[in-house]
Order: C-alpha cells, then structure tokens, then sequence
C-alpha cells in the first residue's frame, strides 16, 4: 500500500515569512478594483417580494375586471357638476375647521401651559370635554341649539342685553358645520400644539429669557419655528381626518362630497357602489395632496435640526437612475 502524496500547501501573503519573496511561478494577484464583488443573499426579501407581488396583482385583476364595480358609471358620475360642488363644500369646510381649530388649539396650548391655575383647569376641561364626545353628537347638539336658545344678545354679564341675534338665522347648515368641526379640532391640535412646544429644549427658553425678549416674541421667533417640527407631522394626521370627518356634516343637512354622493345613491339605486368609488377617490385625492404638503413643509423646517435637508421624490429617482448607471458601467468594466 502506498501513500497518497498530498499537494504541499500554498503560502499567502500574510503567512510569508517577512522578506521572502515570492515564488517566479506565482500567480499575480489580481488588482482589487478588478475583482468581482458578489452581494450578499436574500431568498426571503425575494419570496416576500413575490407574494406581495401575486397579491397585488390578484387585486388588481379583480378591480378592475370585476363588473360589480361598474367603471364606466364611475366614469360617469367622478366629474359631474353634482359631485364637484360637493367636492367644493368638502374643501370650505375642511379649510375654514382647519384655521380655526389651529388657532383655537394654539390659544389652548398656551392656556394649558399658564400659570394661571383658572386658565389651565378651563384648557384641560375643554380639551377633556371634546375629546371625550363624539363629533355627531356635537354636530347633532349644534344643530339643534336653537331649541335650548332662541336668541342670543350681546350687553352686560347677568343685565340686559344691547344687540339681539336670531339664532336660527345665523346658525347656517355651514355655520353649524363649520363652527362644531373646529370646537372638535380645536381640542385634539391643543394637544398637538403642547407636545411640540415640549419637545423644544428647555435651554431655548432660558436663553430668550436671559435676551430680555418679549414673550410674545419668544414664542413667535424661536419657540414656535422649532417646535413646527414635532407639530407638522401629528397635526397633518389631524387634517387627515378632518377631511375625512367632513362626511359626518351630511347629517346635519349639508350636502358635501359624501351628502351628494349620498343622496345620487338614494336617487339612483343601481349606482350605489360607483357613487361610493368617486367619493373614495376623491377623497384619496385630497389626503394624497394633504401628504404632498407635509414633505416639503417638513423638510422646510428640518433645515435647522438636520445636517442634509431629506431628498425630494425626483432627486430620490435621479440618485436612483444614476446608482444604476453606475452599476452597470462597473459590470461592462469587470467583464471586460
């Protein structure tokens, strides 16, 4: 029996005893920047990727194939004069609700916040209160409020009053609206508004204090630029539903997006759910516009806390074309 020679073992550079020099017959090494750099595996990202892909695409096909959606009275009914003047009410609403609950929110916040124990106990009371009942109720009660006061007058506390109002004629279908969406918002951006103020660094405080600055300045130019950036991101959220609560206003008599496309399906049974598709879209449209404000306002005021300003949507795509290009340029040079 004889024994099987093995191939002697090759040295590398790092076991080469220092100052021998390579063999005549050794291979080259080859140049770092022309060896092939092999990625690391992910088989479970590409087998999620995939089921997320057939599941997509099943849905899809479905949506669109399936006639119980009825496209083509979809494409009907999404821009009719109808459908658009409700569309119109929907954003009046949402806009007037949005300032007044803000400005309402901020006048809370900063309640909260005194040191007047009477002023906080009332801001914590209102925001308690509102958060507590449900937006239908407050538009239903509103609604109703000429039952509990006929009148309303303007004149001296427990005296006589000067100037009278009528308050069926000044509580409109969109005063009503209008006035009960911006007590509700008014409550959640209270708080809203407090977190942000929090989250400013308790040094800013004390070194516009130590300035001599007016307060009101304190909060206008170095309180309020800082905390946008905790607020803008909670407080869109609370727009977001907004728009979205705007739908609640059909029920007392105001025929927004969602009153109109209501009473069309009442009058057309057999378009329900196309109706009820052009209100979807709609109302996607306008939260998808809503989101599209909230970047640039974000990185508006990420200015001043972060060292590179958070790319846009087209220079993401152009970094992105241009990491393609790249690599397709290093894949020619290795192969060649």
């Amino acid at each position: 029996m004889t024994e099987q020679s093995l191939p002697a073992p090759s040295l590398t550079v790092a076991d080469r005893p220092p100052g021998e020099a390579p063999a005549a017959d050794a291979p080259a090494a080859t140049p770092l920047s022309r060896q092939r750099i092999i990625p690391l595996r992910h088989p479970g990202r590409w087998i999620a990727t995939a089921i997320v892909l057939v599941l997509v695409a099943q849905f899809a096909h479905g949506l669109i194939t399936n006639p119980f959606y009825q496209w083509d009275r979809f494409q009907y009914w999404f821009a009719r004069p109808v459908i658009l003047q409700g569309l119109l009410i929907t954003l009046e609403v949402a806009a007037l609700s949005a300032v007044l609950g803000l400005v309402g929110g901020i006048v809370l916040a900063l309640a909260r916040q005194s040191k007047n124990p009477i002023l906080r106990a009332v801001s914590w009371t209102y925001i308690w209160l509102f958060r507590s009942v449900p937006l239908i109720v407050v538009l239903l009660v509103l609604y109703n409020f000429s039952a509990l006061y006929k009148t309303l007058s303007l004149g001296v506390p427990f005296g006589p009053g000067f100037v009278h109002f009528n308050e069926s004629a000044l509580a409109t279908d969109l005063v009503v609206a209008t006035v009960g969406l911006s007590l509700n918002e008014a409550a959640y951006a209270a708080e809203v508004v407090r977190a942000g103020i929090l989250s400013v660094d308790q040094g800013q405080h004390e070194a516009a204090a130590a300035l001599g600055l007016p307060k009101v300045y304190q909060f206008r130019r170095i309180v309020l630029p800082q905390a946008l950036r905790a607020i803008v991101p909670a407080y869109v959220n609370q727009l977001i539903g907004l728009i979205k609560g705007t739908s609640l206003v059909f029920y007392v008599s105001l025929l927004d997006l969602f009153g109109e496309v209501q009473n069309m399906g009442s009058t057309y049974p057999g378009d329900v759910v196309p109706l009820l598709l052009v209100a979807t879209v709609w109302y996607v449209i306008l939260t998808s516009v809503v989101s599209v404000v909230q970047f640039y306002v974000e990185r508006h005021y990420s200015r001043g806390a972060l060292r590179t300003v958070p790319p846009t949507p087209l220079q993401k795509l152009r970094a992105s074309l241009r990491q393609l290009r790249e690599r397709a340029d290093f894949g020619r040079t290795v192969n060649s």
